[in-house]
């Protein structure tokens, strides 16, 4: 029977010295104070380049949860996990700075050369894109403004929201959908498949109608561009019904990761500082319910939908297998997918089960990954929690190696 408690699978792919300051890095990441903190002057410490402190992050945070500064640098995690059956999504966690329509196309233009080096590794066989990485946010803000005011489909509303913007807007809209849709063409090409991340709320409207687009174009035949659903999000579920149902009606495969999602008390402050109802589930119970669901829907669909269990959260990754199971589909016909760094104990001990699973994998400069990954502890806030199971396990281990010395 698949138990998440076998350690010894777990970090099976970790020297003793790499454990031990696994074992560090999470017990300085259950001091939320120090997160509130280094989320507050970390970006300001990695600008003025203090060597020591460079240092420090660069061989403890960094190493544990970043592949590399380069794409070539993550060659070696590749390789290593490779060894134990767990793929690789590439994360290219850099955000477009302020350099305008310029910064947006080279970044697209990284991607393109992303794809092209995941072409060559038969271990990549995803990447992940974010279109704030592609599009200027308060562009994307003002169009879901008025895609919420508008009525009937979300391809309608797209539609007339276009005629809403100013000629310069469109123009600018118009080299967004260009973007996505070279990047989404090269990758269906080289036969590596894109994961468009959910962003928030107030902007996401636009994401998915991009997303919706790409499906419908390259999605034809065999799943190229995966949406992401956030199932802490109350209209989650019924998005991902709706979609299928248009995915049936439009014959495309619907390319699916199911997350709970990482904006949570952002999403609930704002919905409290601007007096409208929080977008999110009202608790945990709500969400890991929601989530759930959304699995077995995905199961009962796989013939329309390709899915992707993006879950740190073993109870749900334990009620997929099982479901996968009970209804005697075979173990990689769901794709599961873990932060590299974080859960180990479900990547491998679901690699061993022989189940298809993977790491997401960010790269990128240490200035500017490592406060990417810092918002993203401060968002959880489920941190405390997850870096204790984490921390209990790893200290586990390292008793059991002792004990087999």
């Amino acid at each position: 029977m698949l138990s998440f408690d076998n350690t010894e699978y777990a970090f099976a792919y970790k020297t003793d010295k790499e454990l031990s300051k696994s074992n560090f890095v999470f017990s300085m990441m259950r001091k939320s104070w120090l997160i509130r903190l280094s989320t507050k002057f970390l970006p300001c410490i990695m600008k003025w380049r203090f060597p020591i402190t460079e240092a420090i992050i660069r061989t403890t945070v960094f190493e544990q949860f970043v592949g590399g500064e380069i794409i070539q640098q993550t060659a070696a995690v590749v390789d290593k996990l490779d060894k134990y059956n767990v793929q690789v999504i590439l994360d290219y966690g850099i955000e477009a700075g302020n350099d305008g329509e310029a910064g947006f196309d080279e970044v697209a233009a990284e991607f393109i050369e992303i794809i092209e080096y995941a072409a060559t590794q038969e271990n990549i066989p995803y990447i992940s894109i974010k279109v704030t990485s592609l599009a200027r946010f308060d562009l994307l803000k003002k169009i879901n403004n008025f895609i919420n005011s508008s009525t009937g489909s979300l391809a309608e509303r797209q539609a007339a929201t276009i005629e809403k913007l100013r000629s310069e807007e469109k123009e600018e809209w118009k080299k967004v959908g260009i973007r996505m849709n070279q990047i989404c063409a090269y990758a269906a090409d080289k036969n590596v498949q894109i994961l468009i991340d959910a962003e928030e709320t107030w902007i996401q409207n636009p994401i998915d109608y991009l997303a919706e687009l790409m499906m419908t174009t390259f999605n034809l035949h065999k799943t190229i561009i995966y949406t992401t659903i956030q199932l802490y999000r109350i209209d989650g579920l019924d998005y991902l019904k709706r979609l299928t149902k248009i995915a049936t009606a439009n014959n495309f495969i619907l390319g699916v990761k199911i997350v709970r999602g990482a904006y949570m008390e952002k999403e609930r402050a704002r919905a409290l500082s601007m007096n409208y109802g929080s977008p999110i589930q009202p608790d945990k119970e709500a969400c890991d319910k929601a989530y759930n669901e959304a699995i077995d829907f995905c199961m009962n669909n796989l013939n329309t939908v390709s899915v992707i269990v993006a879950s740190h959260n073993e109870h749900s990754c334990l009620y997929a297998t099982e479901l996968l199971h009970a209804k005697k589909i075979m173990p990689d016909a769901v794709h599961f997918s873990q932060l590299y760094g974080m859960s180990d104990n479900i990547t491998f001990n679901l690699a061993k089960a022989g189940y298809s699973v993977s790491k997401y994998l960010p790269f990128g400069p240490i200035k500017e990954v490592i406060p990417y990954l810092l918002r993203r502890a401060q968002e959880n806030s489920s941190v405390n929690e997850q870096t204790g199971r984490e921390l209990g396990l790893i200290k586990k281990e390292i008793e059991r190696r002792k004990l087999n010395k």
